[in-house]
C-alpha cells in the first residue's frame, strides 16, 4: 500500500479527532458516540464509493480506508495498555482505598455476574456451545464509563461518586479482559461445556502473575528513573515503555495477564513515582500520558467503528432476538448489582450510600465500545474458533456496543436532567447568589481604584457605574432572598470553602517546592477526606476527618509490631519521617488559613459563622501541635532539620524566580542563566533529600524528661529504658475499660487521656501516669480511659511497677498526690506504700 497514501488517511483522521471534539459538545452526545458515528459512516462511505460504479476516483482513498492493517493486536497491544496505564497515573489512589468495596463490586464482581448471567441466557436461547456464550458474556461486560464520568464532573457530581465510576472503568475492563483470555482458550480448543470451578479456579492465577510483573516492572522502571534526576525526557521515555514492557512480558513470558500488569505497572508508578522524581518531572510526564491516551482513544474508537459494517456481514433476522438476549441480560446484571448488592454493602457500613438516582445514571452509562469490538475482532480473526461461533459472536458484540452507543449514549444526559442531577440543591443555589453579591461588591471597589489610577472622562465612568451599581443591586436582593438558610448548613458551606481554599494553597505550595510532591500526595488526600466528609455530614463528619488526619494509621501500627517483634525498623522509620513532614506540612497549611476566614467567609456566612469556623480551625491547629510535639519529645531535633530543610527549599525556590526575572529583563544572557540554573539544580538535589531518621536511642529521651525518674540513678533509668514498652494511640481509642484485670502502668510521653470514675472525669497530659491505683488496691479497674489526643504511652508492668515504687521517692509522691486528688487517704491505697514512704 502506498505509504502516501496510508500518511493522508491518518492523518485525515486525526482531523476528524480534532473536530469531533467541539461537535459533540456543541450537540451534547459524548464524544465517543460521535466518534463511533463518524467512524461507521467513513468505513461505509468508502465500502460505497469502492463498489458504486458512479466514479472511480475516489477508489484509491477508499482502498487506503478499507485497506488499513487494523487487527485485533493492533488495539490489545498498541492502544489498550496506553489507555489502562494512563487510567491509573490519573487516579488518587490513596482516595480510592477508601471506597475498594464498592470499586470492586462494581468491577470484578459485577463482571462476573454479568458474564454468567450472559452466558446462561444465550445457552438457553441459542444453539451456541457454552463456553462461546460465557465469551460472549466476557467480552460485552467491558464497560466504557468515561462517556458518564466527564457528564458527573460536568454537572458537579460528588466526587466520591465519580471516582468509584473511574476505579470501576480501569478494574472492570483488567477482569473482563482476563475472563475473555480465559474463555477464548476453551473455544479455541474445542472445549463446549468448561467445568466453571476450574476456569474461575484459574482466574486468581492470573491476576496474580500479572500483578507481580507489573509490580516488578515499575519498581526497576522507578529506580532507573530516579538515576536520570536531571534527564526529564529520559524520564518520561522510560514511563512510555514501561507499560508495553509489563503487556508483553505477562503475556509471553509469564502466561498471566498482560492487562493486569499493565494497571499493576501503572498503579506502582503512581504510588512511588511522586517520591522519587522531581515534580515539574511528574507533572510533565502525566502531561504527556493525558495526550498520548486522548488519541488512543480516539483512534480505538474510530478505527474499531470503521470495522463495524465488516463485523455486520451475513447478519441474520434471528440474531436481532439473541441482541435483545443481551441487552436485557446485561441490564439485569448491572440491576442485581447496582439496586441489590450495593445497598446491602450500604447496610453493612461496608461501602458509602449511592443515592437512587446517581445509580440510575450509573446503569444507563454503562457504554460498551472499542475494546469491546477489538475484543470480538480478536475472535473473528482466529483460525481456531469455528466459523459460525466467530459470525455470532462478531454480530452479538458489535450489535449491543451500537445499542450502548446509540441509544443509550444520545440519551444519557436527557436522562441525567430527569434524574434532576444536572441543579443544583437549594443550599448550593442560595450560596451561589451570595458568593455573586460578595465578589461583585469586591470588584466594584477594584474597579473604582483602577478608574482612578487611569484618570477616565467622568461621564464615561459614571455611565459604566450605573450599569454596573444596577446589576450589583440585582445580586444583593438576590442574595437578601437567600437569607433564611440555617446556620447548620451556613457552617457546612464554610467548612466546604475552607477545606477547598486548604487544597488549594497545598497545589500552590507544591507548585513553589515548598512541600514535596510525595507529602502533597497525602496532604491533598486528607483535604478530599475533608470536602467529602463535610458534604456528607456537615461539622461532625469535618471534626472526624480532621482527627483521622493526625491519627495513627493502619499501616503506623503495623510498622510499630514489625520494629517490636521483629527488629525490622525500615518502615517505622520511613512512617515516621513522613507523619513529621505530613504534620509540618499541615501546620503550615493551617496557619495561614486564619485571613481566608476573616477575608471571605465572615462576608458571606457573617460573624458567627467566621467565628466557630475560627475556633474549628484553632483545635486543628492543636491537635496539629501536639502530634508534631508528641515527635519532637521521642525525636528530638528532626523536626529542627525538616524545618531547615523547608527554609532551604524556600530560599531555592526565590532564588530561581529571581534569575527568571533578571533573563526576562534582559539583565543575563542566556549562557549565564543556564549556568545559574545548573548550579541551582545542584544544591536543589542536595536539599530536596530527605534527612535519615534514627529511630534506635529514643526511649532513653522519653524516659528522662519525666519528673517521676528526677531521682533515680543512671544504671536504674538505663534498666528501666528497657522495661518500658511504647504504645502509640490515636484520639477516642480506649485504652483501659471498667472491670478489666489491672495488669500495667501507663506514663504519658506525649498527648493527653480523660478518665472517667463514678460520674467524674480527670484529664492527663505529658508526665502523669495513669493504672496504678487498682495495682496498689489489688482490684479491678474502677476507671475508663480514652485518649484525647494522638499520644505516645510508655507501658510498665506491675512488678516492674512495684521495683521503681519502692526506689523512687518522688514516684511515691506522685502516687500519694493522685490519691488526695480522688478523695482517697494515701495510707490506704497500700500498707506498703506508707512503709516505701
Amino acid at each position: 500500500m502506498d505509504i502516501v497514501l496510508v500518511t493522508t488517511v491518518i492523518a485525515s483522521l486525526f482531523l476528524v479527532i480534532g473536530a469531533s471534539e467541539p461537535l459533540a459538545a456543541r450537540l451534547g452526545f459524548p464524544q465517543s458516540v460521535i466518534l463511533a458515528i463518524l467512524g461507521i459512516l467513513i468505513g461505509a462511505g468508502a465500502a460505497f464509493f469502492l463498489r458504486t460504479e458512479l466514479t472511480d476516483a475516489l477508489n484509491p482513498a477508499a482502498e487506503a480506508i478499507l485497506g488499513l492493517p487494523i487487527r485485533s493486536n493492533v488495539f490489545l497491544y498498541v492502544f489498550l495498555p496506553t489507555l489502562l496505564f494512563q487510567a491509573t497515573l490519573g487516579m488518587n489512589l490513596r482516595r480510592m482505598i477508601d471506597d475498594w468495596v464498592p470499586i470492586l463490586v462494581l468491577a470484578v464482581v459485577a463482571v462476573v455476574v454479568a458474564t454468567l448471567g450472559i452466558g446462561y441466557a444465550l445457552s438457553w436461547v441459542s444453539a451456541l456451545p457454552l463456553a462461546a456464550c460465557l465469551l460472549v458474556g466476557a467480552i460485552v461486560s467491558t464497560t466504557d464509563p468515561s462517556a458518564v464520568v466527564s457528564i458527573f464532573r460536568s454537572i458537579s457530581a460528588p466526587r466520591r461518586l465519580a471516582r468509584i465510576i473511574e476505579g470501576e472503568s480501569l478494574l472492570n475492563d483488567a477482569a473482563a479482559i482476563a475472563l475473555f483470555g480465559l474463555f477464548m482458550g476453551f473455544v479455541m480448543l474445542g472445549v463446549p461445556d468448561p467445568d466453571l470451578g476450574e476456569a474461575l479456579g484459574r482466574f486468581p492465577i492470573l491476576i496474580a502473575g500479572g500483578a507481580l510483573t507489573g509490580w516488578l516492572a515499575a519498581r526497576l522502571a522507578v529506580w532507573v528513573m530516579a538515576q536520570f534526576a536531571r534527564h526529564e525526557r529520559a524520564q518520561i521515555s522510560i514511563s512510555v515503555a514501561l507499560p508495553y514492557l509489563a503487556y508483553i512480558g505477562a503475556e509471553q513470558a509469564v502466561g498471566a495477564s498482560g492487562v493486569i500488569a499493565v494497571v499493576a505497572a501503572g498503579l506502582t508508578l503512581n504510588l512511588t513515582g511522586p517520591g522519587r522524581l522531581p515534580p515539574q518531572a511528574w507533572a510533565n510526564l502525566r502531561e504527556v500520558w493525558d495526550l498520548l491516551a486522548y488519541w488512543a482513544s480516539a483512534l480505538i474508537f474510530i478505527l474499531a467503528a470503521l470495522l463495524i459494517p465488516r463485523l455486520l456481514e451475513g447478519v441474520r433476522p434471528g440474531d436481532f432476538a439473541l441482541i435483545l438476549v443481551v441487552i436485557v441480560a446485561a441490564l439485569a446484571a448491572r440491576l442485581v448489582i447496582l439496586f441489590g448488592l450495593l445497598p446491602l454493602l450500604t447496610l453493612l457500613r461496608l461501602s458509602p450510600p449511592v443515592e437512587r438516582p446517581y445509580r440510575v445514571a450509573i446503569l444507563w452509562g454503562g457504554l460498551r465500545g472499542a475494546v469491546t469490538l477489538a475484543l470480538a475482532l480478536a475472535v473473528t480473526e482466529s483460525l481456531r474458533v469455528p466459523v459460525e461461533v466467530k459470525r455470532v459472536v462478531g454480530i452479538l458484540a458489535t450489535g449491543f456496543t451500537l445499542y450502548t452507543l446509540m441509544v443509550q449514549g444520545t440519551t444519557l444526559r436527557w436522562v441525567i436532567r430527569r434524574l434532576g442531577l444536572d441543579k443544583l440543591t437549594p443550599i448550593d443555589e442560595a450560596l451561589s447568589r451570595q458568593v455573586v453579591a460578595v465578589a461583585l461588591q469586591t470588584v466594584r471597589e477594584d474597579v473604582a481604584r483602577t478608574t482612578e489610577n487611569y484618570d477616565l472622562p467622568r461621564e464615561v465612568v459614571r455611565s459604566e457605574a450605573k450599569r454596573f451599581g444596577e446589576r450589583l443591586d440585582e445580586a444583593v436582593s438576590a442574595a437578601e432572598e437567600s437569607a433564611d438558610i440555617l446556620d447548620r448548613d451556613r457552617i457546612t458551606l464554610g467548612l466546604i470553602a475552607l477545606a477547598g481554599r486548604e487544597r488549594d494553597m497545598i497545589l500552590a505550595r507544591v507548585r513553589d517546592r515548598t512541600i514535596s510532591s510525595r507529602m502533597a500526595e497525602q496532604v491533598l488526600s486528607d483535604a478530599d477526606r475533608l470536602i467529602e466528609a463535610t458534604r456528607t455530614g456537615g461539622r461532625l463528619d469535618y471534626q472526624r476527618a480532621a482527627r483521622r488526619s493526625v491519627a495513627y494509621g493502619p499501616g503506623f501500627r503495623a510498622a510499630v509490631l514489625l520494629h517490636s517483634r521483629v527488629g525490622l525498623s525500615g518502615p517505622l522509620a520511613r512512617l515516621t519521617a513522613d507523619r513529621f513532614e505530613r504534620l509540618l506540612a499541615q501546620r503550615l497549611i493551617l496557619r495561614d488559613l486564619d485571613g481566608f476566614i476573616d477575608g471571605r467567609i465572615r462576608r458571606i456566612h457573617g460573624r458567627r459563622v467566621a467565628e466557630l469556623l475560627q475556633e474549628l480551625l484553632s483545635r486543628r491547629v492543636e491537635a496539629v501541635e501536639t502530634a508534631l510535639e508528641g515527635l519532637r519529645l521521642q525525636y528530638p531535633g528532626y523536626a529542627e532539620k525538616l524545618e531547615r530543610r523547608f527554609i532551604r527549599r524556600s530560599a531555592l525556590r526565590l532564588e530561581e524566580r529571581e534569575y527568571a526575572a533578571m533573563r526576562e529583563d534582559g539583565l543575563i544572557g542566556a549562557e549565564v542563566y543556564t549556568t545559574l540554573m545548573a548550579d541551582l539544580a545542584a544544591r536543589r538535589a542536595v536539599a530536596e533529600a530527605r534527612p535519615k531518621l534514627d529511630i534506635t536511642l529514643r526511649r532513653e529521651e522519653l524516659v528522662r524528661q519525666f519528673a517521676l525518674f528526677s531521682d533515680l540513678d543512671e544504671a536504674t533509668l538505663e534498666r528501666l529504658c528497657r522495661a518500658f514498652r511504647t504504645r502509640y494511640v490515636n484520639a477516642g481509642d480506649v485504652l483501659l475499660q471498667k472491670d478489666s484485670p489491672a495488669k500495667s502502668v501507663f506514663f504519658i510521653a506525649s498527648g493527653a487521656v480523660e478518665l472517667e470514675v463514678a460520674g467524674q472525669e480527670w484529664r492527663l497530659g505529658r508526665g502523669e501516669m495513669f493504672g496504678q491505683m487498682a495495682i496498689l488496691l489489688k482490684k479491678s479497674r474502677r476507671a475508663e480511659v480514652r485518649a484525647i489526643a494522638p499520644s505516645t504511652l510508655l507501658v510498665l508492668d506491675e512488678t516492674r511497677f512495684r521495683r521503681l515504687l519502692a526506689r523512687s521517692a518522688a514516684l511515691r509522691d506522685a502516687v500519694r498526690a493522685s490519691a488526695q486528688k480522688r478523695g482517697m487517704d494515701p495510707a490506704e491505697v497500700l500498707p506498703d506504700l506508707a512503709a516505701a514512704a
